[in-house]
């Protein structure tokens, strides 16, 4: 957390007005200058019986019909974390035209891995069932992370395990969108992160990397170029995992900005802070491409972000297209929302 407060504020200080609220958090910082005109947020809806089993939706105020869902899970090393905090990414992704889906989890030291998981794969159930209530569309469900939560939307987009107890599969969601996540981590060597995963006794079975199958959803991965991220090494982390999933032939973006760390990736989809790198301009073109009719199995490559943004501030080295499916994605199936006590 220091060194998040650190790099944001340090941002944060040359935004104008930005010294109004620089007593405030960073996070809460960015939530203050970030414009929530565009959505309508309901709060505190729970998707469980434990306190921490609760989500904000952010629904764009302007729809013309159901639009596509945006489960989000924040970062903080599986031991911190709040989903006000992130108002700023759920205001972001309801001002493209999407459902945004805050979800809180229970943390360490009160759960470990997998009760972690368990949380957020409940999480992304209650979003297939009640989502349509928000002005969401349940058949175009997408998970997203940042950091530590982008390790849990990948253990739910490959693992089938922790969707089946809900009647769900990984085929069911659209698409996932990774931004700096760890996928393949042991040794653990962060001493924080350790016990949450009962080291030196972690399970193989945790690494999202040891679950890709040909099963897998399209996916989004993004990160600072390598020697940026100081937490997560991108190049084992997103280019191992985007090298998996193409070894099985599954569609993958991957992409690098140069212009932000580990952290300030996910500002950069706050509305001051767009100017760091076009974040928020990937996760969408990335969402609209795999949310229409026949388009679930197509890859994502090379084509889908070719802009003049993009190209001047990411890496496109590592794109090499993959084959597009021959198959049309049935629509989601039903899932049976699980509102028992967690285990």
């Amino acid at each position: 957390m220091t060194i998040l407060r650190t790099t944001l504020l340090s941002l944060l200080a040359a935004i104008p007005l930005a010294a109004s609220v620089a007593a405030c958090s960073p996070l809460m910082a960015i939530n203050a200058l970030s414009s929530g005109s565009a959505s309508q947020v309901t709060r505190g809806l729970a998707y469980g019986p434990l306190p921490r089993q609760k989500l904000d939706v952010y629904a764009p105020k302007i729809r013309t019909g159901p639009v596509p869902v945006v489960v989000f899970f924040y970062g903080g090393n599986w031991t911190t974390g709040e989903r006000a905090d992130y108002a700023f990414v759920g205001q972001a992704l309801a001002a493209r035209g999407y459902l945004a889906v805050i979800a809180d989890y229970r943390l360490y030291p009160d759960v470990h891995y997998p009760e972690i998981l368990q949380d957020t794969a409940r999480a992304v159930a209650w979003a297939a069932m009640e989502s349509g209530r928000h002005g969401g569309d349940p058949a175009r469900l997408f998970v997203m992370g940042h950091s530590a939560g982008a390790y849990n939307a990948a253990m739910l987009a490959l693992d089938a395990s922790l969707l089946a107890r809900h009647g769900m599969r990984p085929h069911d969601l659209r698409g996932w969108i990774g931004l700096a996540g760890p996928y393949d981590f042991l040794p653990i060597e962060n001493t924080t992160t350790r016990p949450v995963f009962f080291y030196p006794d972690t399970p193989a079975s945790s690494q999202p990397i040891h679950h890709v199958t040909a099963e897998a959803p399209p996916t989004l991965l993004i990160a600072p170029l390598p020697g940026r991220d100081k937490l997560v090494n991108p190049q084992r982390n997103t280019g191992g995992l985007a090298m998996a999933l193409r070894a099985h032939q599954r569609p993958v973006t991957e992409t690098y900005f140069d212009k932000v760390s580990h952290t300030t990736l996910l500002a950069s989809l706050a509305s001051p802070l767009h100017m760091l790198a076009p974040t928020l301009d990937a996760v969408s073109a990335f969402i609209d491409a795999n949310s229409k009719t026949h388009n679930a199995g197509m890859p994502q490559g090379t084509s889908m972000q070719e802009s003049s943004a993009m190209r001047q501030h990411s890496a496109t080295a590592q794109r090499p297209a993959t084959a597009q499916s021959n198959t049309t994605r049935a629509a989601a199936r039903p899932a049976t929302y699980d509102k028992t006590p967690a285990p």
